[in-house]
């Protein structure tokens, strides 16, 4: 078992560039927001959350660390006002962070979900800050990031604010998408033997894919 999740982790770690650079804006995506009206803008929305990572691995490591649907829909319910505020305010205002700034530091909300969930902070005799406040407010930054993606579109002045909606609702189509069967197979795991070693690989993973996307943001950052 234990084999097993060490070729999981590997394999994991094979796919950091490849998650890293799957997180861009494409010819493709502007293209498409072009010629499909609002409906595009669900579209490219719900695309951008599924082939999100760094999103994605954070959700991951908060759901590993609850234990109920209820808990599960609570944290889940919570991430997501925090980034919808974000994401909705910083676009209408047009306020928007460096992008690879801003990745850096959602970089560095995965790489703390994988340390708080190996115990790290325990070991350190520290008190871990609420989970609640910390996952609104790493919601908060990750609306940052997907307000600094939508930005990074040309979507016009037209229906400005119509599009920034449908690009959220496409946001949360894909969340929801992407969190099925992950919240599926983690909960269909537990309490299997081989799920400890799994917990263990997957969070350590966490903290190691954190600090992969946070030194490639960085240096995408002085390198732009």
């Amino acid at each position: 078992m234990l084999r097993s999740s060490k070729r999981i982790l590997l394999c994991l770690i094979l796919l950091l560039p490849v998650m890293a650079f799957a997180h861009g804006v494409s010819s493709t995506d502007q293209a498409t927001l072009d010629s499909g009206g609002l409906l595009s803008y669900i579209y490219v929305g719900a695309k951008h959350m599924l082939t999100g990572y760094d999103h994605l691995l954070f959700l991951v490591g908060v759901v590993f660390y609850l234990k109920g649907f209820k808990d599960i829909l609570k944290f889940i319910t919570v991430f997501t006002i925090g980034h919808c505020i974000t994401l909705l305010g910083a676009t209408y205002l047009s306020f928007k962070v460096d992008e690879h700034l801003i990745d850096a530091v959602i970089a560095l909300s995965v790489l703390y979900k994988g340390f708080e969930n190996l115990g790290g902070f325990k070991k350190l005799n520290i008190n871990a800050p609420n989970l609640l406040a910390m996952v609104f407010g790493f919601g908060l930054i990750h609306g940052l990031g997907l307000s600094a993606r939508l930005q990074s579109f040309d979507i016009g002045t037209d229906q400005f604010l119509a599009k920034i909606l449908c690009f959220n609702v496409g946001v949360e189509i894909g969340q929801i998408l992407a969190l099925i069967p992950i919240v599926f197979l983690i909960s269909l795991w537990k309490g299997k033997k081989s799920y400890l070693p799994f917990y263990k690989a997957a969070n350590v993973y966490l903290v190691i894919a954190g600090i992969g996307l946070f030194i490639y943001q960085l240096v995408g950052y002085f390198n732009s």
